[in-house]
């Protein structure tokens, strides 16, 4: 209290030390004022910039004041004018901003990726030097040594073969490979299957992983992280080898969110968490998702998903720390969960199978992708591939309808 009192008489001695202004500085700082104003709200009169005998402006100075004042028109069209001229400005707007971070998005990634290949930092095959062949979409089909016929089923249906294979990718920019590991035992005889058939067929991407329904979370992040190592495609797909799928389709889908960063595509569901042992989906790390009866967080089905390239590229750099949970798919959408990733449910890659997508297509609603809920995939699709594609099948010439889309993505 006594150094508060002690100062008091030192700030009076301060402020009577400061002299008042001036009634002439009062008059000089208000006209100021007032010009300042006049000036910044566009009504000076002598503002006008000189003109010639034509009438056209003669200095630097107007050229520039002109610039303002077609702003300040523009602005005044737009306050003035048609309300759908304003809200088609905010959506270019709106547009352009959605790109900017897309693209600003896939240069980080892009820089992540070169970061982690200087410092050792990718766990699979590094992308090799040079540019990589461009793409709208690659679609990985997950296969097994087993599944031939499955994988024949497809190859009579809506995957092409030979020269149309590549003229689809070449074309097109749609990749699509069957996906495959190796067995417990490399150059076996079940490599030494698919070494053939690949001979035949030149359909197929060889994983460096170990085959097995228990290691499909692993399976998964291999395929990604191999897949931004051989194209650089907007969209990665993972589907499985029993689920039908229009090509034409899913990429017109798929390009409708070319622009967008960070995009998560598929049928989201949120599952119960299976606690108990024996039964099919169990979840052995329940205790992870609450107590007992909770459901999962919601997360793409895993019988066909997309994401976009900044996606893949993430856990391409991140695939020696990314938990695997039992369930593939859960496993995605846990790592798809604490990033800014933006969800959409896309219900046309979930039709079932006739009558439901053959009704659809009837209304013009080609469904992108169908199977039977009941399997976890067509139930009995060898036999009944060929009656589906025919029911619920785009179509050849459908290819053409995307190839707008991919010739800009190449």
């Amino acid at each position: 209290m006594m150094a508060l009192t002690e100062r008091q008489p030192q700030s009076e001695k301060k402020a009577a030390r400061a002299r008042p202004m001036s009634a002439k500085a009062v008059v000089v700082l208000c006209a100021t004022s007032f010009f300042v104003g006049m000036l910044l709200s566009g009504r000076m009169t002598l503002l006008v910039p000189p003109t010639g005998g034509d009438g056209e402006v003669s200095s630097g100075h107007g050229s520039r004041l002109s610039l303002f004042s077609d702003d300040c028109e523009h602005r005044r069209k737009l306050d003035e004018g048609n309300p759908n001229d304003i809200m088609n400005e905010v959506s270019r707007t709106h547009q352009a901003i959605q790109s900017l971070d897309k693209s600003v998005s896939s240069l980080e990634m892009e820089l992540a990726v070169e970061r982690a290949k200087q410092n050792g930092g990718l766990g699979a095959a590094v992308p090799s030097k040079g540019r990589l062949p461009k793409a709208l979409v690659v679609v990985g089909i997950n296969t097994a040594f087993s599944s031939k016929k499955r994988r024949d089923s497809l190859r009579d249906t809506w995957v092409p073969r030979g020269d149309g294979l590549r003229r689809l990718e070449e074309e097109k920019g749609v990749v699509v490979r069957f996906v495959i590991g190796h067995s417990a035992t490399p150059g076996g005889a079940l490599d030494r299957a698919i070494d053939v058939e690949d001979a035949e067929t030149r359909d197929f991407m060889r994983l460096d992983h170990v085959e097995g329904y228990h290691e499909l979370s692993s399976k998964t992040r291999t395929y990604f992280t191999a897949a931004v190592a051989t194209w650089d495609a907007d969209f990665y797909v993972k589907v499985d080898d029993d689920v039908h799928v229009n090509l034409g389709m899913l990429a017109s889908r798929l390009a409708r969110y070319r622009t967008r960063p960070r995009v998560y595509v598929g049928c989201m569901k949120s599952g119960p968490v299976l606690s108990q042992k024996g039964v099919k989906y169990h979840e052995p790390e329940y205790w992870k998702f609450g107590d007992e009866g909770n459901r999962y967080f919601r997360h793409a089905t895993g019988q066909i998903y997309a994401i976009s390239k900044d996606l893949a590229s993430y856990i391409s750099i991140n695939q020696p720390i990314l938990h695997r949970f039992a369930n593939e798919d859960v496993s995605l959408g846990a790592w798809m969960i604490g990033l800014e990733v933006e969800h959409v449910d896309d219900r046309s890659l979930c039709c079932a199978t006739p009558p439901d997508c053959e009704w659809k297509k009837q209304a013009g609603n080609v469904c992108a992708a169908s199977f039977d809920w009941s399997c976890s995939g067509i139930c009995k699709s060898v036999d009944r591939m060929r009656a589906i594609h025919s029911a619920c099948g785009e179509g050849d010439a459908a290819v053409s309808t995307f190839s707008a889309a991919a010739a800009a993505a190449a």
